[in-house]
């Protein structure tokens, strides 16, 4: 395996040509997809979907509660699928709850005031099925809970630690938040160590190849836990060494259905944001100057100094540079910024990728370069 060869397989593992179905399926295959940016969320499912894929396919899927969105990995927010939440939770949940309660204790609240909000939350929920973030600080500030000063933040994402509450379906604009007992169907038990076993076959099939390493980033998990599931998934991956480096993938790299080597990826895609070594895909001279000119707020082109990670234009596997979009007279403009000459076809391409992302938001686009 060499350079180019690493990339071309990440580029087929984790489907960025569109070689799955239903957004359910993208979720089963990738284990769970980083999702603090909604709508660029949305896009990094969809563009593993298959042609013609829109934002209501996905945003349906939520609402027959396929598919759902809370705080997973590394505490962060991601979409995964319904029937694997449960035991991601259970396997994470150790860990995030740790952190939470030291949380607890640095803003002053006792154990006691914390199983009270998790009441008002169940008890609101119950009754009212789903309720905004706004309604749901309403709930704490009724019940003589703080939510000011990131409380009200802090209380949600630990409710969803404990297994109480996850992101339901968007009401006119707002997300909304439900019991999970109610939208998460309960799937397959795990025990610890399956859990494990699945993870890590999970991530090294869709995400290879990749390291230890980068899957201790990905996952959160402890060294010791991330050998012990490559141990037991070996059955599903092979290895190879590169630079050095030991690299688990799939046994066998999925097809590409589609041959377009520019791709215009979402903020915080899992090609970028998935690995603790980026230097493969960061590696071509051109980025290389690029990342070097940081300007003086500390904003990076691609990866801003406060773990922001920008939307990128990828070129046989290789970022060459940014993208940004906005609404102009119901249209969408799409502003490419690339250290890196693409020539006239990969302007082509980039024009093809913009005019796809245009219709899975039901948008005619126009790209400028």
């Amino acid at each position: 395996m060499d350079h180019s060869d690493l990339l071309g397989y990440r580029i087929a593992t984790q489907h960025i040509c569109g070689s799955l179905g239903a957004p359910e399926e993208v979720l089963d295959s990738m284990g769970a997809i980083q999702a603090q940016d909604y709508p660029a969320s949305l896009w990094a499912i969809g563009l593993r979907c298959k042609e013609g894929t829109t934002v209501s396919d996905i945003e349906s899927e939520i609402a027959e509660k396929r598919i759902a969105r809370t705080w997973l990995m590394r505490g962060t927010l991601h979409f995964a699928s319904s029937k694997d939440i449960r035991w991601m939770l259970k396997l994470f949940a150790p860990r995030l709850i740790h952190t939470a309660m030291m949380r607890d204790q640095h803003l002053g609240l006792s154990n006691k005031t914390v199983e009270k909000t998790k009441k008002l939350f169940y008890n609101a929920l119950k009754k009212e099925k789903q309720l905004t973030r706004k309604e749901m600080y309403k709930v704490l500030e009724k019940g003589g809970v703080p939510s000011k000063n990131n409380l009200g933040y802090h209380m949600l994402y630990r409710a969803a630690w404990d297994g109480l509450i996850c992101f339901g379906p968007y009401l006119e604009k707002e997300q909304t938040f439900v019991l999970l007992e109610d939208h998460i169907q309960e799937g397959k038990a795990l025990s610890e160590e399956q859990a494990c076993t699945e993870l890590a076959r999970r991530y090294f099939m869709s995400h290879g190849p990749a390291t230890i390493k980068d899957y201790v980033w990905w996952s959160g998990l402890t060294v010791r836990e991330a050998k012990a599931g490559v141990e037991s998934a070996r059955s599903a991956l092979c290895e190879e060494t590169m630079d050095g480096k030991v690299y688990y993938m799939p046994r066998k790299i999925p097809r590409l259905n589609n041959v377009r080597s520019v791709h215009l990826l979402p903020a915080f895609d899992e090609y970028l944001v998935s690995y603790a070594d980026r230097e493969a895909i960061l590696g071509n001279q051109g980025m290389q100057n690029a990342l070097k000119g940081t300007p003086k707020n500390g904003k990076m082109p691609i990866i801003h100094s406060n773990g922001i990670f920008v939307p990128v234009i990828v070129v046989n596997g290789e970022v060459v540079g940014a993208w940004s979009r906005k609404i102009v007279r119901g249209k969408m403009v799409i502003t490419l910024k690339h250290y890196v000459k693409i020539g006239t076809d990969g302007i082509k391409e980039a024009r093809e990728e913009a005019e796809r992302y245009g219709n899975f938001f039901g948008l005619e686009a126009t790209i400028n370069y």
